[in-house]
């Protein structure tokens, strides 16, 4: 298929692109040319792609080391997505909010938030500062000496949080409880915002679940065989 046609019929492989750091002007290219163009092999990107549209791969999957490479280029750049362009963005509702409608509640909203973003980008530099560093040296050695000793994939996956869930919270507070009146158009932006935010880092969660970490442990039981 076309990857314009794709992008037509779900807006979100966008973020995809983005997170691939793919520019979104695609022409006529097919998903293989795509792929061709950006060294990326197909399976890959769309096993990835699959996850942006719901459809989940049962089942073990192989992927080449510069697949995995890829993919955390991939979840870097998703990070930077995540501090430098949502929590800003989100923030900034809040704060409008709160100059438009006095309500405490709005207060205790943003504190909630920028707690729970606290604790986003705690587990964003944990993966950037520890776990992405393992894997790129596990991807780049053939034979290691015994890296399990100081760190393991599994040691990461016992680490590792799904750390979207918090969202659910924020979006139960202002659906439910703080009691706001009009600005409508304000409250739908940081509805959306929250949405994109909660769906992207739930699919980056995927991504580390069912491809990083299982490649990462097959590669060390390779190197231990």
């Amino acid at each position: 298929m076309k990857m314009a046609d794709l992008i037509d019929g779900n807006p979100y492989l966008l973020l995809m692109l983005q997170h691939f750091d793919i520019d979104f002007r695609v022409s006529d290219l097919t998903v293989l040319q795509l792929c061709n163009r950006y060294d990326l092999s197909e399976h890959l990107f769309v096993s990835i792609a699959n996850l942006y549209t719901g459809a989940i791969t049962k089942g073990e999957q192989r992927f080449t080391r510069n697949d995995l490479l890829h993919v955390i280029g991939f979840l870097k750049r998703s990070h930077n997505y995540y501090r430098f362009d949502k929590y800003p963005q989100i923030s900034s509702y809040i704060r409008q909010l709160q100059e438009n409608h006095p309500e405490k509640e709005l207060k205790l909203l943003e504190k909630f938030f920028n707690e729970y973003f606290t604790e986003v980008r705690e587990h964003l530099d944990y993966e950037d500062e520890i776990a992405f560093p393992y894997f790129i040296t596990l991807l780049g050695t053939e034979q290691q000496n015994n890296p399990q000793e100081v760190y393991s994939s599994r040691e990461y996956s016992d680490h590792h949080t799904d750390i979207e869930l918090k969202l659910k919270d924020l979006k139960n507070l202002l659906l439910k409880y703080v009691k706001i009146n009009d600005d409508l158009n304000l409250r739908r932006k940081l509805f959306m915002s929250l949405y994109e935010l909660e769906f992207d880092l739930y699919i980056h969660s995927l991504i580390e679940e069912t491809i990083l970490i299982p490649s990462g442990v097959d590669i060390e039981r390779e190197q231990h065989a």
